[in-house]
């Protein structure tokens, strides 16, 4: 029998890119069940916002990880979580999140390359990184612990100069750790990402972002996981406010049915 470890690595492999849910509760997560996804994954952003938290981390782990087991429980698809820069300091701490999550069903993570400090965002030391990933890979294979280890890479998102030779210098590093997959946030322009596809050998994820290009052209570009982001959570709050708006002009709940 298929676990939904190997059901939720297999769907990296398509010809049609993955495209993941990205979820902030149950609710949503039964949602996209409903609507007929693969998979999900947390939006660890849209958590933080939901229960009064900033993004990077401010977000205590234990608040985050009873929403993850809440909707994990909820649903029957494949559950991948955006952990973030791993809310440990070191890599057995984040092993031990890791193992955790396991433990409630979680398939795969996020991991990025960049820290949030004091409020500013900063990537860190390739070489630094990627022998805390190999650490991290390895102590999980040493536990047999099966998890889609796809690693953030935010050379785009803080808009680094030569953002994209400094995104495949880090893959080049970040595959001797054998790693699962690359994300690579805020990544818009076709013959980048085209690149970046044809260079590496693990499957690649982008993210919604206003001009990124549609599907079909992602999928000619070897893109092979699409993510949403928090961007679907945003969204739906600022209909929130624009709908009650319409309540309050109108002293009326008509707006709603």
């Amino acid at each position: 029998m298929t676990t939904k470890f190997e059901e939720f690595r297999k769907l990296h492999s398509g010809e049609t890119p993955l495209l993941i849910g990205n979820v902030w509760n149950v609710q949503t997560a039964l949602q996209y069940e409903k609507l007929g996804f693969k998979a999900i994954g947390t939006s660890s952003a849209a958590i933080a916002n939901d229960l009064g938290y900033e993004d990077g981390e401010d977000m205590p782990f234990e608040d985050y990880f009873f929403m993850i087991k809440r909707i994990a429980f909820s649903t029957k698809l494949p559950l991948t979580v955006d952990l973030e820069a791993g809310y440990g300091s070191t890599a057995e701490a984040i092993i031990t999140n890791i193992i955790r999550l396991h433990e409630v069903g979680v398939v795969g993570i996020n991991i990025e390359d960049s820290e949030v400090k004091k409020s500013e965002r900063k990537i860190e030391d390739t070489e630094h990184f990627t022998i805390k990933l190999k650490a991290i890979v390895g102590g999980l294979k040493k536990r047999n612990i099966p998890m889609f280890i796809n690693v953030r890479c935010d050379a785009f998102l803080l808009d680094l100069s030569n953002a994209l030779n400094e995104s495949i210098h880090r893959i080049k590093q970040y595959k001797t750790a054998n790693i699962d997959g690359i994300f690579l946030p805020c990544i818009t322009n076709a013959n980048d990402i085209k690149m970046i596809a044809e260079t590496i050998d693990v499957p690649l994820n982008v993210m919604c972002m206003p001009n990124l290009p549609n599907f079909e052209a992602l999928k000619t570009l070897g893109v092979k996981r699409i993510s949403m982001g928090n961007f679907m959570h945003a969204f739906f709050n600022k209909q929130l406010e624009v709908v009650t708006k319409e309540i309050i002009e109108k002293n009326s709940f008509s707006p709603i049915f």
